[in-house]
């Protein structure tokens, strides 16, 4: 017993003469900032994920509604041409009418050898009544069809309905033209009916 007291007596001497240890001290503020920090860190990432997924629903939600912008004004003018075929298909016959009766009118007017300026008159008035409605016709984009004898057929635009053999034209070439067509912009509302020449 004596022995380790004596032994525990040198240590104690020997220590003395030794510093004492540092104190290690945690302030408990700066702790506190630290976690603050990674917090704040946490955060800001956490935010900026969040502000990131927001934009990408913005552009998307934007990429949509301009999507749906153009196909509503597409669907309107498509609506809208429609519309116009429609109408134009029922007063085209009321202008084949009026080609018809000036062919006429020139017909008898050839027969007679002679024309009375009453005959003239009613002709002029009928080629004004012409005009006008194709005035009417443009106004609303309708544009006749051109085709004439040598006009290349394009069966997009004009309907066959007779093949003849003629020299003096080459092949898949208008004979005659038997009905005229109409068009609006890029869309045909009666093909010209034809002749084609084999």
């Amino acid at each position: 017993m004596k022995k380790d007291k004596d032994n525990l007596d040198d240590l104690e001497n020997e220590n003395e003469g030794a510093s004492e240890p540092e104190e290690i001290v945690f302030d408990v503020e700066d702790e506190d900032k630290a976690s603050e920090g990674e917090d704040d860190k946490t955060s800001d990432s956490g935010d900026e994920a969040r502000v990131k997924e927001l934009e990408d629903r913005y552009v998307r939600l934007f990429a949509e509604y301009d999507n749906f912008r153009k196909r509503t004004a597409k669907e309107k003018e498509d609506l809208y041409s429609s519309a116009v075929v429609e109408v134009t298909k029922q007063w085209l016959s009321v202008l084949d009418n009026i080609d018809r009766a000036i062919e006429a009118a020139k017909a008898v007017a050839a027969e007679d050898g002679k024309t009375e300026e009453s005959e003239d008159k009613m002709l002029q008035g009928i080629e004004l009544i012409r005009k006008q409605a194709l005035d009417v016709l443009s106004k609303i984009n309708v544009t006749e069809i051109e085709c004439g004898r040598g006009t290349a057929f394009d069966p997009n635009l004009h309907e066959a309905v007779m093949h003849i053999e003629d020299d003096t034209l080459g092949a898949n070439e208008v004979a005659a033209v038997f009905q005229k067509g109409y068009i609006l912009k890029d869309r045909v509302v009666r093909h010209a009916v034809v002749q084609v020449a084999n």
